[in-house]
């Protein structure tokens, strides 16, 4: 086939292009950095300079290349998770609006399927695991409930043209290389400078997924019964159990603790949500529809 991805020189975006040329296809890859342009073009992609928020050059690029299929993995994150507060902005406007640009571009050149980055870690499954059925926590408080929202928007979008095959992937926590969760990434730094206390009892369930994995389910969503994945790994954890095992794999000392009324005067009502109400997710129908077999997580399986 020939495919589109936009945002394709990130840390997905990378191992995704490998896999699917390794498939086969002809790969495209939208960037706007030169050094982007070239990581992409030694991957075996055509890279494209292009800008999501330019909506005349995106409709332009897209009837140039007349994509089979649209690919949309953009986004614009901050090195750092610390600072996602102060880019949460720009990662909205980018995913909503340049995002926007490319499902209309596509939908008016009539690609055939159109692959959406969704969210797995702010799902609300109740007290159980979270299925493709939950929905997003869009009342959560600060940037949580703000980014539930516009993942809800994104899973409206990619469901809502008629004539193109919608799919939307719920990935769950990125790690791997190129990620924050990895031993040169910078939730690694943060934790092994003693910023990353264990607040009250870390009740949140988190799912995370290795990059590659997520490439893995990205292709085969290429030929997949059309509708939304959870494309999580097989080990929902409690934060209170992977934090300190993950403290002691990259090692970095145990985390220290803090009670929730201290961290509600000091941090704020968000931070305690963050680690006792997150949901982890069910990737069951992606284990039956996907052939996915995610990797057991290195900080636990030691």
């Amino acid at each position: 086939m020939k495919v589109l991805v936009a945002g394709a020189s990130g840390a997905l975006g990378r191992p995704l292009i490998r896999r699917l040329r390794g498939a086969g296809h002809e790969v495209w890859g939208l960037a706007h950095r030169p050094d982007s342009l070239e990581a992409i073009e030694r991957l075996g992609a055509c890279p494209v300079k292009a800008d999501a928020l330019d909506r005349a050059g995106i409709f332009t690029l897209v009837e140039q290349i007349r994509p089979e299929v649209v690919i949309d993995q953009l986004t614009s994150l901050p090195a750092s998770p610390f600072d996602l507060p102060a880019h949460i902005a720009a990662d909205r406007r980018l995913r909503l609006e340049g995002g926007g640009h490319l499902f209309d571009a596509a939908r008016t050149w009539r690609v055939r399927r159109y692959i959406q980055q969704l969210s797995g870690f702010y799902l609300d499954g109740g007290k159980d695991l979270a299925t493709e059925a939950s929905p997003l926590r869009v009342s959560a408080p600060g940037t949580i409930g703000e980014s539930a929202r516009m993942y809800t928007m994104l899973e409206k979008r990619v469901l809502s043209a008629p004539t193109m095959e919608g799919v939307g992937l719920r990935y769950g926590f990125f790690y791997g290389p190129g990620t924050w969760y990895w031993p040169d990434g910078a939730f690694s730094r943060h934790l092994a400078r003693g910023e990353v206390p264990l607040i009250g009892a870390g009740r949140s369930m988190f799912s995370f997924i290795h990059v590659d994995d997520a490439a893995q389910a990205t292709v085969a969503a290429l030929t997949a019964q059309t509708g939304i994945y959870n494309i999580v790994d097989s080990q929902p954890t409690k934060l209170s159990e992977w934090l300190p095992a993950y403290a002691d794999w990259i090692g970095a000392g145990v985390p220290s603790h803090l009670g929730e009324q201290e961290v509600l005067r000091l941090m704020g009502e968000e931070s305690i949500y963050y680690q006792n109400s997150l949901t982890g997710a069910c990737n069951q129908k992606a284990l039956n529809m996907l052939d996915f077999s995610p990797q057991r997580l290195p900080w636990l399986n030691r």
